[in-house]
């Protein structure tokens, strides 16, 4: 996107790095991403001006990155801008490093001239290069103090004791406690982004609880009593918990942030009620939210959010796949140099597409009035249930979704016609693990099988198209590939692995999760202090090595990495991961018990790692009516820690699978018909062959 600024741009490398070493100047590093808002408006600003682009490369070498690609970068800039900035940061970056890519002056976007109470960019860049030319050790101190300073706040706190399993419950209770009681979610300065992990989160918990049988309460605070529980039940969830995380789903569902003709969720909300969104759709966000709106479907038994989820996956396998099979990474917020214009609508507008009676039904639900709910137009949302629009206009409901569901096709027409926003089609691996994963789980509960299908033609581009000798790779992009992969990459995709696996049974997707698990260990696994960097052993040296932590927008790769540990562990009955995942906690342990909020994610591995997981493993042909009946019946309902095993005699791969699976040993059929054998504690009962005796024993605790 920036190949015809004047700017004498660099991708991050050996030939930019030693130009400035050469050449004693300073870096300019520009960090951004394609569906950045402010990264365009700072390109059309300051990086189109011919004064600003001579400024730059007269006296810096400009280097532009995208976050995406480089996460590793992302992270140690955004963490040096931040400290540099007391906790502020954001895109686009803008660091000014030493020749040796030392941090010392950081900010986020720069208007060209002063305003709005932020220095110009030119007159930064005309100081910086005084200052340089003066006071360079000043300089070149402050990068050795900032980059210190992110070596010691990158680096996770361990805690002895590690995370004890209380730890769970009391952080979903907490969550309930901070969620907007009105219109859900959690507040993040102006601005709300869909909560995924903490939900995901809540909803285990409140499905746990209900599942031991401890009392349900919907008091979302503490009581005196509570410091007078035993420590296993202090925090103890209760009905807020599913309260909060329902009410956040119906007003995201209800809200502008969702795309109620298209499907798909935005990045974020800039108000507290889901009404105003930053219009960009990214892919993990769909992967996400998604995934989520299945898991509250099993939970609660509440088919909106199907369809919800349904949405979400058809938006995605319909502007989102690339023709090899993965999934681009975004769809960008502007059209025409205009956020949002490619979305939202006036009232005449959608009167003349759709006549007067269908446009009159259609504005009433879609809350589309004349003067408009945003700049003077209207962002479609759903304010109110659709049997209240119809008694409000004199119609039966029925007539309504009928009327509702054509329009939909007529102004879905014509906003085709539209200049649609820019497509990102970059394809990152560690993205797609997270799609994949969310196609192929939600797909195994709703029983669309087209969603496992998506997810597995993904999962063979990924092994086709980004491997390098056997080993993972991060982008691809018009068949190019780019950068050895990172952490998340590796930690995402075996997770897609294990969940593709559970969908189809097929063992070459284990098998892969196996590999490239072990993959994962040996080049990222710290056996010093314990938990995974996010670089290889073998990439390329920064100036710090870090270690990715926190859930944010996206898992961090550590709290996949550590499910991923335990999930495998258990199924392979290996101590060496089982004790890698231990040694995860404890590493960790100390930042979780500072601040348990930014662990969702982690805290989900937690919970599993606690957790008395039952394993199903099934003998008999795949083919056979009777094994596929025994496999319905062991997903049915909804239990986050049962894996189903399929053992099939005649299968490619079946050998390997039980000389690896120590679980599968001397498991056959019963009298040469298909069995399930039920296993807790690495014990297994007596085999059952009919779908009624396997329910049974599920059944039992």
């Amino acid at each position: 996107q920036h190949a015809d600024n004047p700017v004498d741009w660099y991708p991050w490398g050996p030939e930019a790095l030693e130009k400035a070493r050469r050449q004693d100047k300073p870096i300019f590093l520009s960090i951004g991403y394609s569906a950045c808002h402010w990264c365009h408006v700072m390109e059309r600003e300051s990086f189109e001006n011919p004064e600003i682009a001579d400024l730059l490369n007269r006296d810096f070498v400009s280097i532009k990155v995208d976050r995406e690609e480089r996460p590793d970068l992302d992270d140690i800039y955004m963490q040096a801008t931040m400290l540099y900035n007391q906790g502020q940061g954001g895109w686009p970056m803008s660091v000014f490093l030493t020749p040796d890519g030392k941090p010392f002056f950081a900010g986020t976007y720069f208007p060209p001239d002063s305003r709005w109470g932020r220095p110009g960019f030119k007159d930064v860049l005309i100081q910086i290069a005084r200052l340089w030319g003066e006071q360079r050790e000043r300089l070149v101190e402050s990068g050795d103090a900032l980059t210190d300073a992110v070596r010691k706040y990158t680096g996770p706190a361990a805690h002895a004791e590690g995370i004890p399993p209380a730890t769970v419950a009391e952080t979903a209770s907490q969550l309930a406690r901070a969620f907007d009681a009105v219109h859900g979610g959690l507040a993040s300065g102006p601005n709300k982004f869909p909560p995924s992990m903490a939900m995901t989160l809540m909803l285990r918990e409140y499905d746990r609880m209900r599942r031991a049988g401890q009392p349900l309460t919907r008091d979302a605070t503490p009581s005196p009593v509570d410091a007078l529980r035993p420590s296993h039940v202090k925090g103890q969830p209760n009905e807020a918990l599913r309260e909060r995380v329902e009410l956040t789903l119906d007003k995201m569902a209800g809200g502008g942030i969702y795309d109620h003709l298209g499907g798909g969720i935005a990045r974020y909300s800039t108000d507290p009620q889901w009404l105003v969104p930053h219009f960009e759709k990214m892919l993990y966000d769909q992967a996400l939210v998604s995934a989520v709106y299945v898991e509250a479907c099993q939970v609660t038994g509440r088919q909106r959010y199907a369809e919800v989820a349904r949405d979400i996956f058809d938006y995605v396998l319909a502007d989102l796949p690339s023709v090899e099979g993965g999934f681009y990474s975004s769809r960008d917020a502007d059209s025409e140099g205009v956020e949002g214009k490619y979305y939202v609508w006036s009232k005449a507008e959608i009167m003349n597409i759709l006549g007067e009676r269908a446009g009159k039904l259609s504005c009433s639900y879609y809350d589309v009035t004349d003067e408009g709910n945003w700049e003077g137009h209207s962002i479609l949302n759903v304010p109110r249930e659709a049997e209240i629009v119809a008694r409000l206009n004199g119609v039966e409901p029925a007539e309504l979704h009928r009327v509702l569901a054509e329009a939909r096709g007529k102004l879905l027409a014509a906003r085709s016609q539209r200049v649609p926003p820019h497509l990102d089609d970059k394809i990152l691996t560690s993205w797609n693990g997270l799609m994949i994963a969310s196609l192929a789980a939600g797909g195994r509960a709703l029983g669309e099988r087209k969603y496992v299908e998506a997810a597995g033609r993904a999962a063979d581009f990924v092994l086709t198209h980004m491997t390098a000798n056997g080993r993972l790779l991060r982008t691809y992009r018009q068949g190019k590939t780019h950068t050895p992969g990172y952490l998340d990459d590796y930690a995402f995709f075996v997770e897609a692995l294990l969940e593709l696996y559970a969908a189809t049974l097929e063992p070459r997707w284990l098998l892969e999760a196996i590999r490239l698990n072990d993959d994962m260990v040996r080049h990222f696994w710290d056996d010093a202090g314990g938990a995974f960097f996010f670089t290889a052993d073998d990439a390329e040296r920064l100036v710090v090595r870090t270690k990715d932590t926190h859930d944010g927008a996206i898992p961090a790769g550590n709290s996949v990495a550590l499910m991923d540990l335990v999930r495998l562990a258990d199924l392979l009955d290996r101590e060496d991961l089982r004790d890698k995942a231990a040694r995860t906690m404890i590493a960790l342990a100390g930042s979780v018990r500072q601040a348990p909020l930014g662990f969702d994610r982690l805290l989900l591995a937690v919970d599993r790692f606690h957790a008395s997981a039952t394993e199903v493993v099934i003998v008999g042909p795949a083919a056979s009516p009777a094994t596929r009946g025994l496999i319905r019946t062991a997903n049915q309902g909804y239990d986050p820690h049962r894996v189903v095993l399929l053992l099939d005699p005649t299968a490619v791969g079946a050998a390997d699978l039980r000389g690896r699976v120590p679980l599968l040993a001397g498991k056959e059929q019963i009298d040469g018909q298909p069995a399930a054998y039920v296993c807790r504690n690495r014990t297994c009962r007596r085999p059952v062959v009919t779908e009624d005796d396997l329910r049974g024993e599920l059944a039992l605790r």
